[in-house]
């Protein structure tokens, strides 16, 4: 009878280990999945929650991206990238994933699952992921891999920089900007003191590039306005986009462009509390800022959005090579101004023409945008 026991024993202790190891595989299964988008206004796309194993699509192309922490709900340059990847999904049949990083150690950790389960290209978006995607392409050589906002030095062959001409942009956004300050009898939130601003997040070369371009255009245009600017040191925190803006406006700026992901976001809180004016950046603000108004005047937008889809579009056509960067500018139409929206009747017809004639001189080449406040 004790011998009987101690088998029963025995095999009860055996299938506590199974069921152990059985649980644990399963959590770390769970672990690797796809993380499912925040919820966010009907404006955000909702990402999709599974990595299916390797079943090809209707093309037989399966393509993902990784977003920086600002996520999904970004309402920016990573809504514009899955924007893309979308279109991709809709019009060429393309099977589609995201994964969302939470934090910065998540990039090469989320890279490498989406590499490793089949997709390529996969699109990296944000230059905080450029040493990630550089080590890891030369692990997967069968895969592709795409930069958004970043420039390769040097490219990989299996690599590929999608990268914007943001000083073009904020050239334009400069024009509006410096023209309207001179200009109190159009706006009554348009002071005397000849002064805008400028919030950036995190001071990285994209950022860079559209303070740089802003600078240049309000200088272009009325060189006697001062341009401030205050740099928050995050894409995510709302609080310090309410800081900065706030230090601004106390220090005459009647005019606001932020360059800042979700901190750009609250420094439009404040210019509408505040009675200051607003422009955007990446997307078409006006769209993903709830209740935004007459606030806003325009948005710089970089088409990331364009820049994705085109990418797979290649990748479908099977005429996508590694190696290169490529460089998204205002003759590309990869960058811009948005509509002017409840500014369009009020916008004097001047400022309108001298937008017109700075993206013309653009294009032409007739003046090149520096990219950098030193140059």
């Amino acid at each position: 009878m004790r011998l009987r026991h101690l088998r029963f024993a025995a095999v009860l202790l055996a299938s506590a280990v199974l069921v152990t190891v059985v649980v644990g595989c399963a959590q770390e299964e769970v672990a690797t999945a796809p993380t499912t988008a925040p919820a966010t206004p009907s404006a955000t796309p909702t990402a999709p929650t599974t990595e299916p194993a390797a079943s090809p699509s209707a093309a037989g192309l399966r393509t993902a991206m990784v977003t920086d922490i600002g996520g999904l709900g970004d309402r920016g340059f990573n809504h514009l990238s899955y924007t893309g990847l979308q279109r991709a999904s809709e019009e060429l049949g393309a099977e589609i994933a995201v994964r969302e990083s939470k934090k910065p150690v998540d990039y090469a950790r989320n890279i490498a699952r989406l590499a490793a389960a089949g997709y390529s290209p996969v699109f990296a978006v944000g230059y905080l992921m450029t040493d990630a995607v550089t080590r890891l392409a030369a692990r997967f050589t069968d895969v592709t891999f795409a930069g958004v906002d970043i420039v390769f030095d040097p490219a990989a062959d299996n690599v590929i920089g999608l990268s914007f001409k943001e000083q073009e942009a904020g050239y334009l956004a400069g024009v509006v900007a410096g023209k309207l300050t001179t200009r109190p009898d159009v706006d009554p939130r348009i002071n005397s003191a000849k002064v805008v601003g400028f919030v950036g997040g995190m001071k990285i070369p994209p950022v860079q590039s559209f303070e740089a371009g802003f600078i240049a255009g309000v200088r272009s245009v009325a060189p006697d306005v001062r341009v401030k600017s205050v740099y928050t040191g995050s894409f995510t925190d709302v609080r310090k986009g309410r800081v900065a803006a706030r230090s601004l406006i106390k220090g005459g700026a009647d005019i606001i462009f932020a360059a800042a992901g979700s901190s750009g976001n609250g420094a439009a809180q404040v210019c509408r509390r505040d009675n200051a004016l607003f422009i955007g950046v990446d997307a078409d603000q006006y769209e993903t800022l709830p209740g935004i108004g007459d606030t806003i005047i325009t948005s710089a937008v970089k088409r990331v959005d364009n820049a994705v889809f085109l990418t797979v579009a290649d990748a479908a056509a099977g005429s996508l090579k590694g190696g290169v960067n490529r460089v998204f500018g205002l003759a590309e139409d990869g960058v811009g101004l948005a509509p002017y929206h409840d500014w369009e009747a009020k916008l004097p017809q001047d400022i309108k023409d001298a937008v017109a004639k700075a993206r013309d001189d653009v294009v032409s080449g007739a003046v090149t945008v520096p990219r950098a406040k030193a140059e």
